[in-house]
This record gives structure tokens, sequence and C-alpha cells, in this order.
């Protein structure tokens, strides 16, 4: 059997461990195995790849290996959950910004070639420079290091349309003279890392979700067009998946949401605190609770939803709650989580911290699984959720959250809810969840609060 069939077949299992990697990270339950199950594809490919490449030289490569394994395992042990989303998002950055160095560097060992090679690494450059410099903002943005609102100027579609223009006008004239065409190269890098940034910007925090979604998708792609530079399949074959499996969830988040792609982008969503009844004021007295007094309710219930946010992130409480829910249970309650899809800042945001907490698999359920149910629920606990409980979204048609698609916890026989404050959420919309007739609000640090129920229920 010849060298060439050898490396073609292990590229194929290795294309076969990522389909059905990806495929096992659909479920929470299978999702830690598909995730090693695509690294050892991964592993598999780079091995095969330096074989099939002839390197002689292999100080570079160690080198590089042995600096990312370390910068990899510090990542996964030292970054908080809560910090994942910003994570996640220097992850995307990373991956457009490997490929555009790629495209460069194969460009750089040869100047003299066809016009489709150099149109296809002018698009890595400019994919994966979008990708890089469009993550950095997303990860400031979600680290707190940036405004998490829109950034908006008069104008500003006018300029992202010249820049666009000036990108295809670049590539052109590269494309048709690539061996004279390095400084139309950078220009073109240059063009494609502020087109990231002005991507960006105008896009608010409530719109976080999509945006990791589709620079995960632009990644993908980035690293596609890099396989195409280099001709090698498995590269073109790992990056179409990444691409569109980008994209189908970059969907998801937007019907989540009621909303296009365009005006997710586009539609500066948040620069503003709307102008609707839904935005203005408190709508009503809010009835704050002790945890004393909710420990009775909580006690007698028969049925509770936990519904978490972002609050449960940033409280780092969903290790409590998990212990409320086990005491719950053992009380006799039937306890479940009910997770919108875009609560958090990442697609999944809150079901990477349920089961970092190790809360049972078949006790997350979703949107549209619980809202049939929530008339019959005694309890329904919120904690840090907003947006994604708005009933403003269902009831008032002036709300820019008008037609989102939400978990209904106000028709719960009783509403805790618990936050900080009664402050709005990402859209900078009031909730009038806070002040319903079966609402109580349970005022205070998330996991503090939570954290005196457990002790209630063990004391009593």
């Amino acid at each position: 059997m010849s060298l060439t069939l050898i490396i073609n077949v292990v590229y194929i299992v290795a294309s076969i461990m990522f389909i059905f990697g990806l495929k096992m990270l659909s479920s929470p339950a299978t999702a830690r195995r598909g995730n090693l199950l695509s690294a050892g594809g991964m592993g598999l490919a780079v091995i095969v790849t330096l074989v099939d490449q002839n390197i002689i030289e292999y100080q570079w490569i160690v080198a590089g290996i042995i600096i990312g394994t370390i910068i990899g395992v510090a990542s996964a042990r030292l970054i908080e959950m809560t910090a994942m989303p910003e994570m996640v998002a220097l992850l995307n950055g990373s991956g457009g910004l490997a490929s555009l160095l790629l495209g460069w560097s194969e460009y750089q060992r040869n100047f003299d070639i066809v016009a489709f090679s150099a149109f296809v690494i002018a698009l890595t450059a400019l994919i994966g420079g979008v990708t890089f410099s469009g993550s950095i903002i997303a990860w400031g943005k979600l680290s707190g290091k940036l405004d998490g609102k829109p950034v908006l100027f008069s104008g500003q579609q006018v300029v992202n349309a010249g820049l666009l223009l000036a990108i295809l006008v670049c590539t052109i004239i590269f494309a048709l003279n690539p061996a004279n065409g390095l400084v139309i190269f950078i220009v073109l890098i240059v063009l494609a890392l502020i087109l990231g940034v002005m991507s960006v910007i105008p896009i608010g925090g409530a719109d976080m979700p999509v945006v990791i979604a589709l620079l995960n998708s632009y990644s993908g792609l980035a690293a596609c067009a890099a396989g195409f530079v280099i001709e090698n399949n498995l590269l073109i074959v790992a990056g179409a998946l990444v691409g569109a499996s980008g994209i189908i969830l970059t969907n998801i988040m937007c019907k989540a949401m009621n909303r296009s792609l365009a005006n997710v982008l586009f539609s500066g969503f948040g620069s503003v605190v709307a102008t609707s009844s839904g935005a203005q004021g408190e709508q009503g007295e809010a009835r704050p609770i002790s945890a004393e007094d909710t420990y009775p309710i909580l006690e007698a219930a028969v049925s509770v939803v936990v519904v978490p946010g972002y609050g449960l992130a940033v409280a780092q409480a969903q290790h409590t709650a998990r212990e409320l829910g086990e005491l719950l249970e053992e009380n006799g309650a039937d306890v479940k989580y009910a997770v919108h899809p875009v609560a958090g800042r990442m697609p999944g945001h809150m079901n990477v911290l349920l089961a970092e907490a190790n809360v049972p698999y078949d006790q997350l359920v979703e949107m549209d699984d619980i809202n049939p149910i929530m008339e019959t629920v005694d309890v329904c606990m919120v904690v840090g959720a907003n947006d994604v409980v708005n009933p403003a979204a269902r009831e008032d048609e002036t709300s820019p959250l008008y037609g989102m698609p939400i978990i209904n916890v106000d028709k719960a026989r009783t509403v805790i809810v618990l936050k900080r404050s009664l402050g709005v959420g990402f859209a900078g919309v009031q909730n009038p969840l806070f002040f319903k007739d079966n609402t109580r609000m349970l005022l205070g640090d998330a996991k503090a609060s939570i954290q005196n129920l457990v002790r209630e229920f063990k004391e009593s």
C-alpha cells in the first residue's frame, strides 16, 4: 500500500471523526465524548499532514506544540466559566488569524501564482482578517474592556459599503497581477481588519450570542479557504463543517429572538432605550421577599422550574443552584431547568454552566417544551434572566422585544426573581414581570440568596 493511499485513508477517517464528533456535541450527554473524538481527529490530521508534507526539521513544530499545549491547559484550568464567552471569541479570532497568516505565508513563498490561486489567498486573508479583528472587539465587549452598547455614527453604512467596494477592487487587482501585488495584498489585509471592527461595533450585548455564532462560522470559512490555498482536503472539510454549523447556529439564535440576521447586524439594537411604554420607568410596585419568606413557598411546592440567565454566571451560582435543586427533590418536588436559546452571552452558555455544576441532563428543558406546562408549575425561580422572560415580548406591541419567543414564567403560580436590582437587561427594556401580582423579588447577589435558601432547608 502506497504512502499516498494511507494518507488519504487517514484523512477520510479524520473527517468521519469530525462529523461524528460534531453530531455528538448536539447533546449534553455526549458533548464531552464528541469533543474528545473531534480532538483526536484533529491530532490525527496534524500528524498525517506533517508526514504528507515531508517535514524535515521539526524544531518549530515541536516548539509550537509545546507552547500551544501550555496555553491550552492553562486556559482550560484557569479561566472561569463566567469568562467562557470571551474565551470563545478569542478562539474564533485565533482561527481567523491563523488562516490569514497561512494565506500570507503561501503567497510569500511563491509570488508567481495563477489568478485563481491569488483570488483564494485574498479570500482567505479577507475572511481571516474580518474574523480576527471582529472577534477582538467581541472579546472586548464581552469582557467589559469595551462598552457593550452599540457604537453608531452618521454615515456608518456608507463607510462600510465603501470598505467593501475598496476590498473588492483590491481583490480584483491582486488576482490579476499577484506577482507585483504585495502592497495591494497588505492593503487588503488592513481593510479586512477595519471591516471586522466596523462590523461588530454596531452590535450590542443583547445580540452577542448571534455574534459569537457568526464569528465561529467565519473562522470555519477562513479555514476552508486556507485549505484550498494549500490544497489540503481535510482542512477544506473541517472548515466547511465549522462554517456550516456556525451558520445553522446563527440562524437558530436569530429565530430564538424573532429577528433577521440583517436586523442583528445593522439595527444597532440597544443603542438607546426604547421609547415604548414597555421601556420607560417602573410599571407598578415590586414586591420584595426575603429568603426566610421564600423558604415556605418552595417547601410546599410540588413542581419547581429554574430559569437561569447571565446573572447566574456573574454570581457563579450554578453549584449552589444545583444544591438547592437537590434539596427540593429530596423534599418531593419535581425540579426542571428551563433554558432559553439566547440566555447568556454565547450559544449554550447556560447549558455549559449547568453541566459544569453536574446538573442532570434530563432535568434541562427547552423553551418549547416548558411553555405548554408552565401554568401547572407551582414555583418558577428566575436566576439572573431578564429579556428572555420579559412578558412585554408577548404583550406590548410597542416594545422592541415584541415578537421574541420567551419563557412564559409569568404564567406559573408563583414567580421568584433573583436579581441584584430592578435594572433593565441587555436590551435596555424594563421588565413588567417584576410588577406582576404573582411575582416576588428576592433582591441581592444570586449566589448569596440561594445559599440562604439552602441554609433554610438544612436548618428546618
